[in-house]
């Protein structure tokens, strides 16, 4: 693909994990699991075509409310990954960052993510960000607490400002944001940094979302022009 057309920020709403498992008769654990190893293609894909940054929606900060021993398994899940990836992440130069209220995790999580952060905080192939205990509507709220608490004055607060204090200070627009499962809405997903972004949907469920669907998400990208309000400018410009 020509690097200069592609979406520099995408971000993915994996959906459809639990239907996945249902569907074939297996414990929704099953489908969290496989969704991890499609998390991987994913990101491997995102690296290969150059893609710069890389936001996947892993835990809601609704996801709080579902059954404890749901919850349980996917905090065992990304403490697997946090143990286990990062040796990977540093071989293919990502940059691993987590969004959302990170408070909420468990202490040894919250441990081991600094440490990620920390490792690869030097690599500059691509940014990998995990939405994580994450709420569009919680993190503008937190950002105004933040803000406020730092002493800046809140009647004098810009765009530029306002973004400062965001989980994605620093990081580049999103470009297009990817949903799996059927769902047509960004359910609480980047909601101010993808003011202006592409939308994708599919029916396909998260475990079977290919590397070939995702270069054909790409490819649907950059066929649309995008107008940001304005008038119509072609991706490939």
């Amino acid at each position: 693909m020509d690097n200069g057309i592609i979406p520099k920020h995408v971000g993915v709403i994996m959906d459809g994990n639990g239907r996945w498992a249902n569907i074939r008769g297996l414990p929704r654990v099953e489908g969290h699991r496989q969704g991890v190893r499609r998390s991987k293609d994913v990101i491997n894909a995102g690296v290969d075509i150059g893609i710069k940054a890389l936001t996947l929606y892993a835990f809601s900060i609704e996801n709080w409310r579902r059954p404890e021993t749901e919850v349980l398994t996917l905090m065992d899940l990304l403490d697997l990954y946090l143990r286990t990836e990062i040796d990977d992440l540093m071989s293919k130069g990502i940059a691993f960052k987590v969004i959302g209220d990170r408070e909420k995790l468990p202490s040894e999580i919250q441990f081991l993510i600094k440490n990620a952060e920390f490792l690869t905080s030097f690599n500059t192939e691509m940014i990998l960000s995990m939405a994580i205990s994450y709420g569009g509507r919680d993190e503008i709220v937190r950002t105004v607490k933040k803000l406020a608490q730092s002493g800046v004055d809140l009647r004098n607060v810009d765009e530029s400002v306002f973004e400062s204090g965001l989980d994605t200070s620093g990081m580049l627009p999103v470009d297009l944001i990817i949903r799996t499962g059927g769902e047509k809405r960004i359910s609480n997903f980047l909601i101010w940094q993808s003011a202006y972004a592409e939308l994708y949907f599919t029916d396909t469920l998260w475990p079977d979302f290919t590397q070939d669907e995702f270069f054909s998400a790409i490819h649907n990208y950059k066929q649309r022009e995008r107008r940001f309000g304005t008038v119509p400018r072609k991706v490939s410009l």
